[in-house]
């Protein structure tokens, strides 16, 4: 979801402390301890995650008819624990199915015999009960729950269910498990009976930022109730603007929260990208003044410098972060800071000051993804020059000091190009082999494959091939959380093991590796892909930024569950049926949703397009006009890959099944795409790539290229066998 300009600090929901509360709940008021919602009781330090057999493990992904008949022989010839994980998953899917009989008996005394889940066992007993009508035994079920585990999240389930006759157990609910969303449900019923309701609407902003109209609780708390705010308030305000991005009004309250180096930054950022240019300044300013040596100063320093109208102050301001940054041991932001003052000094014609710069950058930095992209900009002088021999050379350069960098598989690419364009047959296949064995999940490892005339398409053919789809994912367990939580998911059961996450997830703002990872694939498991895939990608961010991480990071990247998490298959069915019927890649299809959307039905862009493929509203007219469609609704998911696809197709139509321009004109439209064939030409795609004029549009049809080659390799059985053939064991992809 790519928010701009953010170190490792921009991550979601925050869970932040404010004093003193009052609840007024109804006719009753409730004080709340000052630290009882949020000093919660420990969350168990997790287990090793549980082990399924071979067998139930190819169940989990299965729809309740598709397995009860291999789950029934499970509980009569399995092993202890298969036996006790196929009752539960044969409760949970009578349930489903609406048999709260069947479900009492698969669940009966469960919990005596499978410790691990039993307050999950008890919750949908409970459940069970209520939709057999037995009201007094889901009463008296609940009320079990809560004497046997009173400390567990699925207490607040409890509380709710009691809570439905008696109000009180609400009140407890809101006061002992605030970040359940259980609460939160309570707490919407609350306010829509009383909105004027400040300490409730709190809860909100600090403990439910999924909520899809959080930003107006949080304008509502600005506007009305600014004065009673706490400095601890305005920092969880402040954080679920900037989860939404909403970086003016995150600036703002980031101001007036407590004093600390992250939200005096993060109140410059947000000014800054607010474009509340003279309050960012002032804001920097303050922060330098309060926090010299935090290590969010250095930062701090480069935007002050880009901020600056004076080259010699915005000079200052760099070696201060140089300086700063190399005594905090970052010297990825000393790189940073060095690349932005040789580009200062360049722009002032300061020719021998420029040159030692220069030269500091690829000695003392060599490492640095600032020294890489330097090294790119001299393999581009070269290369526009046509010196193809001294581009290669310096290519191949950046990709031995710099083989993390995001531009290393670029420029390994454009090495064996060149060397094609020698006669180096030999040299550009060497660079090829460098690509499918070191960056497997690159854009340029495709182009690299299509070249060497691997069954991939090329821009003219991907169009029309109808790969083999094995949507069998490897899954990726979780790397924190409870053994309750991680058995949960172990099992498929993914509502349940996020809405306990929302309770054991305390450390919001700076997670851990295995805490960012487990709440990305929480995410992606009900559904939240916008945000999943943003946490699960980030990640390979924090391995360049964080040395410390870097290995941590490494071995999850090295895992093929990690890249299945990222490249999902949703609405694969309805994709299929429309791909085939305009003769489109179905994976290529599903590469361009994952760009235009992160698979969210319900998005809008702030152009006004709408849905999985962002069709225009006008657009989406027109198309419904051509197919004589009388009836259609934008944003459900029939019917918008059924114009989207019209219009992918009809996009390559006009440009003679080119996908490369096909792709452009989907993102920038066909004035443009007209407008730069005629001033390139078009001899060489990869060249044009490079020349399009539009970052935005040159990105895009990358992405979903490559979004494509990974669709490709990970489900696609002819390519993940041709890789085998030739990428390193064991390697997936790079950081």
């Amino acid at each position: 979801m790519g928010q701009p300009g953010l170190n490792q600090t921009n991550l979601k929901p925050t869970v932040i402390a404010s004093l003193g509360i009052v609840l007024l709940l109804g006719a009753a008021t409730v004080t709340l301890n000052p630290f009882q919602s949020f000093r919660q009781p420990p969350v168990p330090q997790p287990a090793a995650p549980a082990l399924l057999s071979p067998r139930l493990s190819s169940l989990v992904s299965l729809a309740p008819s598709q397995r009860q008949a291999q789950l029934l022989q499970l509980t009569r010839q399995g092993n202890t624990q298969d036996r006790h994980q196929s009752r539960y998953l044969l409760g949970v899917d009578a349930l489903e199915q609406r048999d709260g009989r069947a479900a009492l008996e698969f669940l009966a005394n469960l919990e005596q015999d499978y410790p691990l889940l039993a307050a999950p066992i008890l919750t949908k007993r409970a459940e069970a009960f209520q939709l057999t009508g037995q009201t007094a035994q889901a009463t008296a079920t609940w009320k079990m729950l809560l004497q046997q585990f009173p400390q567990q999240p699925e207490a607040a389930q409890a509380l709710y269910g009691l809570g439905q006759t008696n109000p009180r157990f609400w009140d407890e609910a809101i006061a002992r498990f605030p970040a359940h969303p259980q609460t939160i449900k309570i707490v919407q019923e609350r306010l829509r009976q009383n909105p004027n309701q400040p300490a409730l609407l709190l809860l909100l902003a600090k403990h439910a930022l999924y909520l899809p109209d959080i930003t107006q609780v949080l304008d509502r708390l600005t506007a009305d109730y600014a004065k009673t705010l706490t400095p601890e308030d305005w920092a969880a305000i402040g954080f679920g603007y900037w989860e939404k991005q909403i970086y003016g009004k995150a600036g703002q309250a980031y101001s007036r929260a407590t004093s600390t180096p992250l939200h005096a930054y993060r109140a410059g950022r947000g000014l800054q990208l607010g474009e509340q240019t003279a309050a960012a300044i002032a804001a920097y300013q303050r922060m330098l003044k309060a926090f010299p040596q935090s290590k969010e100063t250095p930062l701090a320093l480069l935007r002050l410098a880009a901020l600056s109208t004076s080259p010699p102050q915005a000079l200052s301001y760099l070696d201060r972060a140089i300086t700063l940054a190399d005594q905090l041991g970052n010297p990825e932001r000393a790189a940073e800071a060095l690349l932005a003052k040789l580009q200062q000094l360049e722009a002032a014609g300061q020719k021998p000051l420029a040159a030692k710069t220069r030269q500091k950058l690829l000695s003392t930095y060599s490492a640095t993804d600032a020294a890489a992209e330097l090294r790119w900009t001299l393999v581009q002088q070269q290369a526009s020059q046509q010196n193809w021999a001294a581009a290669r050379r310096l290519a191949l350069e950046l990709s031995d000091r710099n083989p993390n960098s995001p531009l290393a598989p670029e420029a390994v690419f454009w090495a064996g190009e060149w060397a094609r364009q020698l006669g180096e047959k030999a040299a550009e296949q060497q660079a090829f082999q460098r690509l499918w064995q070191t960056y497997p999940q690159s854009y340029y490892t495709w182009r690299a494959a299509s070249l060497s005339g691997w069954e991939v398409g090329n821009f003219t053919t991907v169009r029309s091939l109808q790969p083999q789809v094995n949507p069998q994912p490897q899954r990726l367990l979780l790397a924190a959380g409870s053994p309750t939580l991680q058995e949960l998911y172990a099992l498929g059961q993914d509502q349940e093991a996020w809405t306990r996450w929302q309770w054991e997830f305390r450390n919001r703002v700076e997670p851990t590796i295995a805490e960012q990872l487990s709440d990305g694939l929480l995410r992606m498991g009900v559904g939240d892909y916008l945000d999943g895939i943003f946490m699960l990608e980030n990640l390979k961010s924090r391995a360049r930024t964080e040395p410390e991480n870097r290995e941590q990071v490494t071995k999850i990247i090295q895992t093929p569950g990690y890249w299945y998490a990222l490249y999902p298959l949703p609405y694969l069915s309805t994709v299929l049926q429309w791909s085939q019927q305009r003769q489109l890649n179905p994976l290529l299809v599903m590469a361009l949703i994952r760009q235009e959307s992160r698979f969210q039905t319900q998005v809008r862009s702030i152009a006004g397009a709408v849905g999985l493929m962002q069709v225009m509203p006008e657009t989406g007219a027109w198309i419904a006009d051509q197919l004589q469609l009388s009836q259609y609704v934008l944003d459900q998911v029939e019917d918008n890959v059924k114009l989207g696809t019209w219009y992918l197709d009809y996009t390559h139509e006009t440009y003679k099944n080119n996908s490369l321009l096909a792709l452009a004109s989907y993102n920038a439209g066909p004035g443009n795409v007209e407008d730069w064939l005629n001033r390139f030409g078009f001899t060489n795609p990869d060249v044009f790539i490079e020349r399009i004029p539009f970052s935005e549009t040159q990105n895009y049809v990358k992405v979903v290229l490559e979004n494509y080659w990974n669709y490709l390799r990970l489900y696609n059985p002819q390519t993940i066998a041709h890789l085998q053939q030739v990428k390193r064991p064991g390697l997936w992809g790079q950081p």
